[in-house]
């Protein structure tokens, strides 16, 4: 009988130290610490104490079986957002992100071990909801008089109020005049949860009635001062503010674009540079290209889906209106891309429809040298002046193996960076210290940033106007900060460049003059070179 009490007594300790642990457990990188521990969840004595009052229940241990496991979810998912975006996890906006990130942990760790974390994320769940419910199955049968359940009922209501009372103080739905001892964290953040995914289903209705309304929709004659100039947008990965700003990075970063100016000039060509706020940090590039030709805010994945949905103009329909021909350059496309329908291409080149024979740097599938050399061999002749936007891909993360510049004259079928491609650290092996994930991403940054300029710098003839763009900063371990500005540079004739004095840009390669936001610059641009007035560009 006593070996059986002690028994109890252990099975009784193990599951409340189960949902104690889940209770505390944190969502973000910078409160992931044993300290959490020192918090007492005041949903602790809610659970234990109301099994106890109200015996063993199937169906009311499930529920709480289930909603401990989707707290747990979340605040998982939570942390790898904060991790790679600086943000919360939103489940109407984000499902797709994790197909995503299992995607880009195939592309670094390989597939079998990628099926093997995986399934064990999964079998992990489940296998701590089947804790949880055998923990609350040895509370709620624990035999006791009468007199101690009606004790546990009292106890559950006190502890519950205490912890409404705590939620409410701390979400702002009342003020006390201190904290209550105690959290109920894991409440609030569930409450909380809840909330954001009713307040993002009303943003996206109206962000849909936003993006019917186009100041330019039926304006006629834009663009019409660029006089059939060729326009390149290029998109350098994950490069931000943290080039000019993060002293890990800034030495290299402000050294190579100070050296590539004098041959921008040699060519003449006239530069100017300045700052947008992007909508995203960390990742999901899209995000930022949308915001930047759309003119609409693309802060998440549900409005870019909206965004696609709505016949909303962006940049490349406006030129295809004002005889360009657009192309898309897209070296880190591999899959279908169906939504690129919507977005006014009359070309578009994949990974598969640039004639990179070479091996795949990891993730990488190609170094952006290849990409920028070969380009323009793609698009046949054309009467059209071109609109073109290039992603560049070599600055992504994880960041190794990082190519070497070759002369221009020696890029052939991309077999040359084979041996580069070969070389190590491994993915897997480089970040097991993220120091070492810091210096590559430096490295990473300042290669595509030589092979932008010096291609721009060979761009003869009639000039374009290039605009060099950061799509977002890097996640905040990597780039220091969770700013989320980035450079821009403007590079083309002098006569053109002088279209965007009212900008306000800094002359030269360091970015300078007001910060605005990425989903400013189609409207600014249109202006910048319409003939005609337009309502809707920001000063």
């Amino acid at each position: 009988m006593k070996r059986a009490t002690v028994k109890n007594g252990v099975f009784l300790v193990l599951a409340a130290a189960v949902i104690f642990a889940v209770l505390v457990l944190p969502n973000h990188p910078g409160t992931m610490r044993w300290s959490a521990l020192n918090r007492f969840p005041l949903e602790l004595p809610v659970i234990l104490l109301g099994m106890i009052a109200g015996g063993w229940r199937w169906g009311i241990a499930m529920f709480v079986s289930l909603a401990l496991v989707a707290a747990t979810f979340i605040k998982l998912a939570d942390y790898g957002m904060f991790t790679a975006y600086n943000r919360t996890f939103n489940p109407i906006l984000d499902a797709f992100l994790i197909q995503a990130g299992i995607g880009l942990l195939r592309d670094s760790i390989g597939m079998p071990l990628t099926i093997l974390v995986v399934v064990g994320a999964i079998l992990a769940l489940i296998l701590l909801f089947f804790a949880i419910l055998r923990g609350l199955r040895v509370w709620g049968r624990l035999a006791v008089p009468p007199a101690a359940r009606a004790a546990a009922a009292i106890g559950a209501l006190v502890f519950g109020g205490w912890a409404v009372a705590d939620a409410g103080h701390h979400l702002d739905y009342w003020k006390l005049e201190r904290s209550p001892p105690g959290t109920a964290w894991t409440s609030r953040l569930s409450v909380k949860r809840g909330v954001e995914i009713r307040n993002a289903a009303a943003d996206l209705a109206q962000f849909r009635r936003d993006a019917r309304e186009d100041s330019y929709a039926n304006d006629t004659g834009l663009l019409d001062g660029l006089k059939d100039r060729d326009v390149i947008i290029i998109y350098v990965e994950s490069y931000g503010r943290a080039s000019f700003d993060n002293p890990l990075y800034a030495p290299t970063h402000t050294a190579t674009l100070a050296a590539q100016l004098g041959p921008l000039e040699e060519a003449g060509f006239a530069v100017r540079s300045g700052w947008l706020t992007s909508p995203t940090v960390g990742g999901q590039s899209w995000l930022a290209h949308a915001a930047l030709s759309s003119g609409l805010w693309t802060s998440d994945h549900g409005r870019y889906k909206a965004m696609l949905a709505s016949g909303h103009k962006n940049l490349f329909h406006i030129a295809q209106d004002a005889g360009f021909r657009t192309t898309a350059v897209m070296p880190a496309i591999t899959l279908a891309w169906p939504e690129s329908d919507a977005m006014g291409f009359d070309l578009i080149f994949a990974a598969a429809d640039i004639p990179y024979q070479g091996e795949r740097f990891h993730w990488v599938t190609m170094p952006d040298q290849f990409t920028l050399a070969t380009y323009a061999d793609l698009l046949s002749d054309d009467p059209r002046a071109d609109f073109v936007q290039i992603a560049l891909i070599s600055s992504h993360a994880p960041w190794v193996p990082i190519p070497d510049m070759l002369p221009w004259d020696d890029i052939g079928d991309g077999t040359e960076f084979n041996a580069m491609a070969m070389r190590g650290p491994t993915p897997r092996e480089l970040w097991k210290d993220y120091d070492d994930v810091r210096d590559a991403y430096r490295l990473a940054i300042d290669y595509s940033l030589r092979a932008t300029f010096e291609h721009i710098a060979q761009l003869g003839g009639d000039a374009p106007l290039v605009f060099v763009v950061g799509d977002h900063q890097a996640a905040g371990f990597v780039a220091g900060s969770d700013n989320r500005d980035v450079p821009v540079h403007a590079v083309g004739p002098p006569e053109t460049v002088a279209r965007l004095n009212d900008w306000g840009w800094r002359i030269g390669m360091i970015p300078g003059g007001p910060v605005r936001r990425m989903d400013s610059f189609r409207n600014n641009f249109i202006a910048a070179f319409s003939g005609v007035g337009i309502a809707g560009a920001a000063p």
